[in-house]
């Protein structure tokens, strides 16, 4: 079987030439908290391509899913072919390991949410409230992630001018921006991940698709779970775009 035949979530590129290094089910040692960096990469279920080069300094891996479409990228930049169990063409599992020395995912966890994105299952409204806290980063990451992956831009690309939240959910910043793009963009929607990328989210909206209002009902409850000082930074962005704020 050609290596570009299968369908695996994850795909490692030499962006240089474009030539396919290598694919894999699962990735073990990328998505890792920021105190906890290792060198080597481990790929498993995978399958590299036998032209593959001993290392490349412009990889790119790739999140695939089940209709092999790109939802994900993250650059990678340096990567050193390390050793392993290889399959080129068989079916049978296998784990190579590689060696990166460039960037790679500090949002422990999200590999289970890309599977999860991956699957083909269409997003529900309201599935990231299902998810524990930390969970619910690795949700807001990878709706940024895969937002612009797929070719949006920053802004608003839903219908409602005014748009509903529910403090009564909101009990973190995380909460609060997943609630928000949710709101605005739809299930899996982004409209900004912190206070700067939402002031370029409702900037960068064209006029028709500018936000009029929000509702926020049961404000009361986010107000105290946020913290003052961060709900008054929201509402001072808000205020500062023309974007009338419904607190009940």
């Amino acid at each position: 079987m050609a290596i570009d035949k299968i369908s695996p979530l994850y795909r490692l590129v030499d962006e240089g030439d474009e030539k396919l290094l290598a694919v894999a089910e699962e990735v073990e040692g990328f998505f890792v908290s920021p105190d906890k960096h290792h060198g080597e990469v481990a790929f498993l279920n995978v399958r590299v391509s036998a032209h593959a080069p001993k290392r490349t300094d412009d990889a790119i891996l790739y999140i695939i899913n089940s209709r092999q479409e790109t939802i994900g990228e993250y650059f990678i930049g340096r990567v050193v072919f390390g050793s392993g169990e290889v399959n080129y063409w068989s079916g049978n599992k296998s784990r190579f390991e590689f060696r990166f020395f460039g960037n790679r995912c500090e949002v422990p966890g999200t590999g289970e949410i890309w599977r999860r994105w991956a699957s083909g299952v269409p997003v529900r409204k309201g599935e990231w409230l299902d998810l524990s806290l930390d969970q619910q980063e690795s949700w807001l990451h990878v709706v940024q992630n895969s937002w612009f992956t797929t070719g949006h831009r920053a802004g608003r690309y839903g219908d409602d001018d005014i748009v509903h939240l529910d403090g009564a959910q909101i009990s973190t910043k995380t909460g609060f921006y997943c609630a928000l793009g949710e709101a605005v963009n739809g299930p899996g929607g982004y409209f900004g991940s912190n206070l700067d990328a939402l002031v370029d989210c409702i900037r960068s909206s064209p006029a028709h698709k500018s936000l009029i209002g929000i509702r926020w009902d049961d404000f009361a409850a986010s107000r105290e779970a946020l913290g003052i000082e961060f709900i008054d930074a929201v509402m001072g962005v808000m205020h500062e775009f023309g974007v009338e704020v419904t607190c009940l």
